[in-house]
């Protein structure tokens, strides 16, 4: 090995931190001892103890379960990801399979036929953290102007996506992103590097929007539809990220005391934010955090997993321990206290998607309105794992 690949190995490891680690399990039961992840273990339970099984009539649920399909069948993998919970996907494939035979079926008695329901238990505990997204809105324009002045980046040129792992096996697995510095390869910009007007150079701008806050508030969500000057609407989707860690607005804006506790709901953060522009810009900046975008022709915004998020139907998950593509049953309550007790899938991923049992809920598309029921969901909850029929649970 080379001088120059020992400096690179050594950055590798030093840069480690700023990406998402996958797991490495032995089991499908549990997390690796040694993995840093919380011990998983899987309770069986009957259909009927779900709570809410006989109130969701799964009318919703069909197509998002047709779209899981679409991507599973893409993969011959054995499992679905690495996660610390496995998904036998041939078992999966094979459900999929039984579906498409027979679209007309009923829907709830096809689940019960090919899938066993499991309560997930992370240390001990199935009680978790359930939030909310939604897909935002934007007024934008393909030209700039006084109006449209602030740019929305696609993915930059400089950008360079690798893994430590390709390069000795013995060295973690993990996404990383970097650049180039010279013949060093260096993390990439922060979020307020990035607000430079110099930037401009590094990626393409796909759109220009009015209001920072509102490209603000698209990051934290990962889309949104974008009005155009002239009338039509386009989607903006996630395209990649600068790899930095990130930090919620609210967090910050409660840290400084801007805010009072029981106030940083999405909504009312967006207006202070507005409402005090100048003061907040340097306390987002704190958000290292930027997320590049691209303009997308989808029927919604596309998840982790490939396909269009269904509302109510998605949940953004830590893949590390569920895998995308998984059959989940969610039981928690929405910001008004109503119970949210359903069949849901793990098709997407977020930065502050962190835990077994954590999971953000895709509330939907629109403006405030909608901002405002998604941005208040923040309740404890647990979910239950739907593992197809078949597949051998180790003791």
């Amino acid at each position: 090995m080379n001088l120059r690949l020992c400096h690179i190995f050594l950055l590798l490891v030093l840069l480690a931190a700023c990406g998402e680690q996958s797991s490495q399990t032995e089991a499908e039961k549990t997390a690796a001892p040694d993995s840093g992840l919380a011990e998983v273990r899987l309770e069986p339970v009957d259909f009927a103890a779900l709570p809410g099984w006989e109130k969701d009539s799964l009318a919703e649920a069909y197509h998002a379960f047709a779209l899981n399909c679409a991507a599973l069948n893409k993969s011959d993998a054995p499992r679905l990801g690495n996660a610390a919970v496995a998904v036998d996907a041939g078992l999966m494939r094979r459900a999929c399979t039984a579906f498409a035979e027979n679209p007309r079926q009923d829907f709830k008695t096809f689940i019960t036929r090919y899938f066993t329901p499991f309560r997930v238990v992370a240390d001990g505990k199935s009680e978790g953290k359930f939030t909310s997204y939604f897909e935002s809105s934007l007024h934008a324009s393909y030209h700039r102007s006084e109006r449209y002045k602030f740019p929305i980046y696609g993915r930059p040129l400089d950008l360079i996506e690798f893994n430590p792992a390709d390069f000795d096996p013995a060295m973690p697995s993990a996404r990383l992103v970097g650049r180039l510095q010279g013949t060093r390869l260096v993390p990439y910009y922060t979020r307020s590097e990035i607000m430079e007007p110099g930037f401009a150079e590094k990626a393409p701008v796909i759109l220009w929007a009015d209001s920072y806050v509102d490209i603000y508030v698209m990051q934290i969500q990962g889309s949104a539809v974008a009005e155009l000057d002239d009338g039509s609407k386009v989607r903006v989707g996630f395209a990649d990220t600068n790899g930095r860690p990130f930090k919620g607005i609210g967090s910050i804006l409660l840290e400084k005391k801007l805010l009072k506790p029981g106030q940083a709901s999405m909504g009312n953060i967006k207006k202070w934010l507005k409402a005090n522009y100048d003061k907040a810009y340097p306390h987002m900046n704190q958000n290292q955090r930027f997320v590049f975008h691209r303009l997308i022709e989808d029927d919604g915004p596309v998840g982790a997993l490939g396909v269009p998020l269904t509302p109510g139907r998605s949940l953004a998950v830590d893949k590390r321990y569920i895998p995308l593509g998984a059959l989940l049953w969610l039981d928690t309550k929405d910001g008004s206290a109503n119970p949210v007790q359903k069949l849901v899938f793990a098709q997407d991923i977020g930065g502050a998607i962190k835990g077994a049992v954590r999971g953000d809920y895709f509330w939907g598309s629109g403006g405030d309105e909608i901002l405002e029921h998604a941005g208040k969901m923040n309740a404890p909850g647990s979910y239950y794992i739907l593992l197809p029929r078949g597949q051998e649970i180790n003791p």
